[in-house]
Formats: structure tokens, sequence, C-alpha cells
């Protein structure tokens, strides 16, 4: 299959490529690296990145920003990080996309452990990994004949404990290359709708 992984130079990017590059034919996509430049936040970018790339068998998104912080700081710009970017940023990678991938295909997007397990400071990635597994479910069911969309709820990575332990105190950390066998699961099984939960 030709696989177009965006956020490929990440942690859980590159363990989705490391599991299924030994496969399939991986094209990276990044918004400054990859073998094509893909910024989410720009429906015009996306959209130029698939019409060089020509028909796709997948795609799978392993990138979104959102903003940690204190509720009592939270206001409407801030939680627009995460709605701009990790949120509409896959929606509209499927919405683009959709017109561009082989009839059957996947789409398999990214969400997190916080859309169940709420932390201090993650009231935004709540939110819009809660959406994101919500869009998957609804529009799983409006899909054309042949089209699947998934998405991998991972726990935090072990390889990013540095950065996200002191937010994750309890939690036990998925290492990355767990993490990537859900992505291989929907892309390669049979399933739609669905929100694999790695923890």
């Amino acid at each position: 299959m030709r696989i177009l992984l965006v956020g490929a130079s990440g942690t859980i990017g590159k363990a989705v490529a490391r599991e299924l590059g030994t496969r399939h034919d991986i094209i990276t996509a990044g918004r400054t690296s990859g073998d094509v430049v893909m910024d989410l936040c720009d429906p015009s970018s996306i959209r130029a990145a698939f019409e060089k790339l020509g028909t796709l068998d997948a795609v799978i998104a392993t990138t979104g920003k959102v903003h940690f912080g204190d509720f009592a700081d939270m206001d409407d710009e801030k939680y627009r990080i995460g709605i701009d970017d990790k949120l509409m940023g896959q929606v509209n990678l499927v919405l683009i996309g959709r017109d561009y991938v082989a009839d059957p295909a996947s789409f398999t997007l990214t969400t997190g452990i916080l859309a169940k397990d709420p932390i201090r400071y993650g009231s935004s990635a709540s939110m819009v990994n809660g959406a994101l597994e919500s869009f998957v479910r609804a529009s799983a069911i409006e899909m054309k004949p042949g089209l699947r969309i998934n998405a991998v709820s991972p726990g935090v990575i072990r390889e990013a404990m540095e950065g996200y332990g002191p937010f994750f105190r309890g939690h036990d950390p998925v290492p990355a290359a767990r993490a990537a066998l859900g992505y291989a699961k929907s892309v390669e099984g049979l399933q739609t709708g669905q929100v694999f939960e790695i923890f």
C-alpha cells in the first residue's frame, strides 16, 4: 500500500513508520520536513500535498498541537490552538483527502487517553480528543463505500515521559512501538468507526 503518514518525524510517527514501513510504501509529511510538506492548519497546504502525491491507499495522522494550562487561565485563544490544529487539522485531512484516495482506502487519526481520563491542565486535550473520537464514529457511518476511518487513542508515550511525566503521575506509559500496532490494526484490518485504545 501507499500510505501517507502525517507527523512522521514525531515519536509516534517514527514508530508507525518502522512498524508499517517493512510492508508498505510510506510517504512522510510534516510542517517542515518529510517527502511532502503539509501544514494541517492550512487547508490549501493539505490540498496541495494531495495533488502532488497521486492516489493513496491509507492516510495516517500522528500529529496535533493543544495547549496545556490551568483551567483558570484558559481562554478562547488557548482552546483554539487545539481546535484549529489537532481537531480541525485532522478533520480537514479527511475532508480533503477523501477525494484523493483509492477505493478501498482508510484514514487513521490520533486522539489520546485524556478523552476518558482527564488530568490537571489537560482540559483542551480532553475536549479535542473527545471531539475527534465522536467525529470518527459519526463520519464512519456516512463514508462512501470502500472508505474506512478509525482513531488510535494511546496512553502517555514512554519515550515522551521526560516532558510529559509531571502531568501523568500514576499513568502506565505506553511504548511507542506498542502504540504503533494500533495504527497497523486500523490500516491493515477491515474495521471502521473504531477507537483503538492502547493503554
